[in-house]
């Protein structure tokens, strides 16, 4: 969990806090998410992600899925500075210039542009009011 601010530079690599790469540790794969950023998952989370792709039904949208999810998906490894490479397909994406946000969700890490990121916050506020008031609520 949690949200960090960091540059991309002009090379596709940015630097991961180091309190993720711990959870990260060496082997970790990158790939297109939702709502405009890229995922990344430790490799032991990606193959639950992977496993339960393959417990679902052969349907049209789980191949359009899973096509567009697998595709774009890298195996990736930290530089000495803590960096990772992100493959150009997945820069263009996500639309990554030069200020990124990375945040922690749950099993993953969100990579984001800063813009796209401010976006969708200003644009979600009532939902995640609605939401918090549901969780909170004493009913």
């Amino acid at each position: 969990m949690g949200e960090f601010h960091h540059s991309i530079d002009s090379k596709g690599r940015i630097i991961i806090p180091s309190k993720l790469r711990e959870v990260l540790m060496d082997d970790f794969i990158i790939t297109r998410g939702l709502d405009g950023c890229l995922f990344i998952y430790p490799k032991c989370e990606w193959d639950n992600v992977i496993n339960k792709y393959k417990e679902l039904p052969n349907t049209i949208e789980k191949r359009q899925f899973m096509r567009i999810f697998l595709s774009g998906a890298s195996t990736c490894e930290f530089d000495k500075q803590g960096r990772i490479n992100v493959p150009n397909p997945l820069v263009l994406y996500a639309k990554l210039e030069k200020d990124c946000i990375i945040i922690g969700v749950d099993d993953h890490l969100e990579l984001w542009s800063k813009e796209i990121w401010e976006n969708f916050i200003s644009s979600n506020e009532e939902a995640m009011s609605s939401i918090c008031d549901k969780l909170f609520s004493n009913d």
